[in-house]
C-alpha cells in the first residue's frame, strides 16, 4: 500500500494592488515581505501563485524571503468565480443584488471559473504519497481562498460567497491521512502592522 501523508496548504491573498490591478502598491509590497519573513519557519517546499501580476509579484516577495524555494504559475490559481449560486440557493432579500453583481465580471471568469476550481481542488487539496508532511504555500485570489476554505468544511457550493480575505492574511489547511480537513488558521494579519490590516475589503468588513 502506497504511504500518504498531511499536506499544510498555506492560503494568502496577494498584496494590495493599484487601482488598475496591474502592480503592488508600496503597501502591497510591504505586506508581501512580512508574509515571507513570517513563513520563515515553516517548511514551505513550494510557491505556487496564480498567472496575474499582482499575485506573481507577491510570490515573488515572498518567495525573496524562503531560500531556495521555487515559484510555480498555476493557471488554477487564478482570479475567477469558482460557483455560481442558483437563486434559491441564496437568502431571498439580497439573491438579486448578489447575482447582479456576479454577472458584472467578465465572461471567462464566470465561464471558465467551475472547472478552474474543480482543478484547484485536485491540484492543491488533500493529502500527498509518501511518509513525509508537505508544506506549500498558495497565492492567490480572494474567491479561490473562500471556495478551498468553504471545501475544507464541507460547506455547501454557494458558502463560498461570504468568506472574504485581507490582502496578505494567512490562511492554514491541514489535509491528514484518516481524517477530515481541519482549518487551522484563517485570515490571521498578525504578521502585519496595524496600518496594512483589512486591505482589500470595503469598511464595512473592518473588525
Amino acid at each position: 500500500m502506497t504511504a500518504t501523508a498531511a499536506r499544510y496548504l498555506y492560503l494568502t491573498r496577494h498584496g494590495q494592488a493599484s487601482a488598475d490591478e496591474s502592480a503592488l502598491t508600496d503597501d502591497g509590497r510591504r505586506q508581501a515581505t512580512l508574509l515571507g519573513e513570517r513563513l520563515r519557519g515553516a517548511r514551505i517546499t513550494a510557491i505556487h501563485h496564480g498567472p496575474l501580476a499582482r499575485a506573481e509579484q507577491t510570490a515573488r516577495l515572498v518567495g525573496e524571503q524562503l531560500a531556495g524555494v521555487p515559484l510555480l504559475r498555476s493557471e488554477p490559481a487564478g482570479d475567477y468565480i469558482p460557483y455560481l449560486p442558483r437563486r434559491e440557493e441564496l437568502p431571498a432579500e439580497t439573491a438579486d443584488e448578489t447575482l447582479a453583481r456576479l454577472a458584472g465580471f467578465p465572461a471567462a471568469e464566470r465561464e471558465q471559473g467551475p472547472g478552474l476550481a474543480r482543478e484547484a481542488l485536485e491540484r492543491f487539496t488533500g493529502t500527498v504519497v509518501g511518509d513525509e508532511p508537505r508544506h506549500e504555500l498558495l497565492v492567490t485570489h480572494n474567491f479561490l481562498v473562500g471556495w478551498l476554505v468553504r471545501a475544507a468544511l464541507d460547506a455547501p457550493a454557494h458558502r463560498w460567497l461570504g468568506l472574504n480575505h485581507t490582502n496578505a492574511g494567512l490562511t492554514v489547511i491541514r489535509y491528514a491521512p484518516g481524517r477530515p480537513p481541519a482549518l487551522l488558521l484563517y485570515n490571521d494579519t498578525g504578521h502585519l502592522p496595524v496600518g496594512l490590516r483589512w486591505t482589500g475589503l470595503p469598511p464595512e468588513l473592518h473588525v
